[in-house]
């Protein structure tokens, strides 16, 4: 099976997706049934095709069935998202995601055994209140909404190492990379004997509904 990924719909969402993975040094087709979206898509794309997805014909003459990862994002037709969705699942791809318009057609995705469903304004919406209610907040976990990662400024844990401080127990955090006062990179994997210095930044992993406040 090829290492590819196609992407269904190619509207801003699909487009944007696709075109961040070629970014990445991804193959990435894209299917569309709009010609002025084909285009666009034909210059940032390694292969586009102008196909009714709604077809299951049409995407086994393009071969979807070789790839490795879909993402689906045709707009705001649940009945057509579903549709499609299924039939991927019959193709036997191995990854497939979803973009929903709302939590019920989130779920009917769900029941369809879609990997990973997707509402793009209910995503952005959580990031930024997070944002607000939990300083230096970056982004959650791809394998947890649960956990999210947090930057943190150390002043209080100056001159104590992550040995002497033993965060893990005191606030159920970990701390994954330090960035030293002077250094413009992260140093992952961070040696529990390094002393702290004022103006360090580390990464840590935290439980996004943790309450207690932490102060480095």
């Amino acid at each position: 099976m090829k290492q590819e990924i196609a992407v269904i719909g190619l509207g801003k969402f699909g487009l944007y997706f696709a075109s961040t993975l070629v970014d990445l040094g991804h193959t990435v087709i894209g299917i569309d049934n709009k010609q002025t979206r084909i285009q666009v898509a034909g210059d940032k794309l390694h292969q586009v095709y102008k196909a009714d997805a709604t077809n299951k014909e049409a995407l086994e003459q393009i071969g979807l069935a070789e790839v490795s990862h879909v993402l689906i994002s045709v707009g705001d037709s649940i009945a057509a998202s579903s549709m499609i969705a299924m039939y991927v699942k019959e193709m036997e791809i191995p990854r497939l995601w979803v973009k929903a318009v709302t939590p019920d057609h989130q779920r009917l995705l769900y029941k369809l055994g879609v990997d990973e469903v997707i509402i793009p304004e209910q995503m952005a919406a959580v990031q930024l209140a997070s944002k607000v209610a939990i300083p230096g907040f970056l982004q959650y976990a791809a394998f947890d909404p649960e956990v999210s990662f947090q930057e943190l400024t150390i002043d209080r844990w100056a001159g104590k190492s992550l040995r002497q401080l033993d965060l893990t127990r005191k606030y159920q955090i970990q701390v994954i990379s330090v960035k030293k006062r002077d250094a413009d990179t992260y140093e992952y994997t961070p040696d529990p004997d390094y002393v702290f210095q004022q103006g360090d930044v580390v990464i840590v992993l935290r439980r996004t509904n943790a309450t207690d406040r932490i102060k480095p």
